[in-house]
């Protein structure tokens, strides 16, 4: 099994080629590193390769160059305090990581969640599903020479920010959960909006295959390359997109429903070869489903209230912290004294590369002990090295587009 922290293979390791002595330089292999400084490797990652003419012989996927530190930094904020830097993980899809710490906090504190504040947590998922997605296709189109396709992805996600901007008041990296709920409600005229911008979706989403499933270069780019079986993904740990594409329909939404998803109905598209095209075409579908997902809850979006009232666990809405003392003093108490109960729990979400998981460790104080983060980033790019060996220098590039990783998240 392939893992990150194998011994790096260099020229010297892999046997010698036949014929290649002699002096002929045209026998020998080339040892070369692709990045960590290069724009094809979608971040500070570094490929170590070894060709064999232009075919990859050995590959050692190279991380670390971001020195992030973001579990040791948890173990010296409060627990509020964290969200700021999930929104730094995966950076495609901020609200989303900050669905997965808050689930893991109300977890180990026992804290329910309104039906409205879980139905918008689940709105704001999907949508972060939909930008991850769409800044692969635009990227991915560009990787693989579409570079059209470029524009009509990132116009729609223009689009999607304005949305979450009106939400949240931010375009990106929000802090808009809260523990308990969220930030803010969702006014009607928001709903409207984002109705009308979730109807138009599927069709953009055809116009995205007219540009690039039946492209006779994308499809060549894409088919055959970077295959892995499902018995590989497993084994590394593989999840997500990635995962179904080899055939293995697994999706946590429905293997350990969270949130409202046990209420909605959506398919989990799967593929059947394991390789880049088929990784392209489970996005694609997965974009049809989010959509589908997000109409049924901006049609039956519950009443209520959008934060638990339970003010000794929950910051109350600032509306009420600036009219009342008790209020007050109720929030002052919240940000610098509230504790949750010892113990340790496990949480997962589907995030949009996989499952992304927050194991946190409690002593009773006001911050965590410990968090682990299993960012589905860093466990996928185990999968580089069995999908590059054996393929061409220029299939790296669509491997890695295919893969769609994020080093923020991956160099946590």
């Amino acid at each position: 099994m392939s893992t990150l922290t194998e011994k790096i293979v260099t020229v010297s390791d892999l046997p010698p080629r036949p014929g290649g002595e002699g002096g002929n330089l045209h026998e020998e292999r080339m040892e070369l590193s692709m990045g960590p400084q290069h724009p094809a490797t979608h971040g500070v990652l570094q490929c170590k390769l070894i060709l064999d003419g232009e075919k990859v012989v050995a590959m050692d996927p190279v991380v670390g160059y971001l020195h992030r530190g973001k579990e040791k930094h948890a173990e010296h904020m409060t627990y509020q305090q964290f969200f700021t830097l999930t929104d730094r993980l995966d950076y495609l899809q901020p609200l989303a990581n900050e669905v997965g710490w808050a689930l893991t906090v109300e977890k180990l504190a026992g804290i329910e969640v309104p039906a409205r504040a879980q139905a918008i947590r689940t709105i704001i998922c999907e949508f972060m599903r939909l930008s991850a997605h769409l800044v692969w296709a635009g990227i991915g189109g560009v990787d693989t020479g579409a570079v059209s396709m470029f524009m009509y992805a990132f116009r729609d996600r223009e689009e999607l920010f304005d949305l979450m901007d009106e939400l949240t008041g931010l375009r990106t990296n929000q802090e808009y959960l809260r523990i308990g709920g969220v930030g803010a409600d969702l006014s009607p005229e928001l709903i409207e909006k984002m109705k009308k911008w979730v109807a138009a979706l599927p069709g953009h989403v055809d116009e995205f295959e007219l540009l690039l499933t039946g492209n006779k270069i994308f499809h060549d780019r894409m088919r055959g390359v970077g295959q892995i079986t499902a018995q590989q993904a497993i084994e590394l740990g593989v999840t997500g997109p990635c995962l179904r594409a080899t055939g293995v329909g697994v999706d946590l939404r429905r293997a350990r429903p969270y949130l409202l998803y046990p209420q909605l109905e959506f398919d989990v598209p799967v593929g059947t070869r394991g390789d880049a095209y088929d990784r392209y075409l489970v996005r694609i579908e997965e974009m049809r489903q989010s959509a589908r997902i997000l109409k049924q809850l901006l049609d039956h979006l519950p009443a209520g209230e959008w934060i638990a009232k339970d003010w000794k666990n929950v910051l109350p809405p600032k509306g009420r912290v600036y009219t009342s003392m008790e209020e007050m003093i109720h929030q002052f108490k919240t940000v610098t004294e509230w504790c949750p109960p010892k113990g340790e729990v496990y949480q997962a979400t589907e995030a949009a590369n996989g499952e992304l998981g927050f194991y946190l460790m409690s002593a009773g104080a006001s911050h965590p002990y410990r968090v682990k983060i299993r960012s589905p980033s860093f466990i996928n790019l185990q999968a580089l090295k069995p999908m590059s060996v054996g393929s061409y220098f220029s299939d790296i590039v669509a491997i890695i587009a295919s893969l769609h990783f994020i080093m923020g998240e991956c160099d946590r």
